[in-house]
């Protein structure tokens, strides 16, 4: 079993950056696939960025791509996601989620096993 914790949320302007972390416990991290998802209120959870357990293959949502950045670190156990000019739409809550050990299609909430609790990000114009 895998526990996320989430954290790096807060209030930014638009233009603004932040940088997601997500802390994972358990020696097995290093095999899981990770992604981020976001929800904003009234809307579905969708799908934001993803990485392989190797950290070698990425996956972007086309409304975040060219602006946020996936990484992870499995030394610390920690998946990241670095978001530049931040927007009013992607204010939303974040959650963070390890990969199904059949994870196949990457933007698909199915192919999560373990989710986090999420962390809030508010984007003021």
């Amino acid at each position: 079993q895998v526990q996320l914790v989430e954290s790096g949320g807060g209030l930014v302007q638009a233009g603004g950056s932040l940088r997601l972390s997500c802390a994972a416990s358990g020696r097995t991290f290093s095999t899981y696939a990770m992604g981020w998802f976001r929800q904003a209120p009234g809307k579905e959870r969708e799908f934001v960025a993803a990485i392989t357990w190797s950290g070698y293959n990425t996956y972007y949502a086309d409304s975040v791509k060219g602006r946020f950045t996936i990484s992870r670190d499995n030394a610390k156990n920690t998946v990241y996601l670095q978001m530049n000019s931040l927007k009013p739409e992607d204010m939303a809550v974040y959650y963070c989620a390890a990969g199904r050990p059949d994870w196949g299609e990457p933007r698909s909430r199915a192919s999560y096993e373990y989710w986090g609790q999420g962390t809030q990000v508010t984007v003021s114009s």
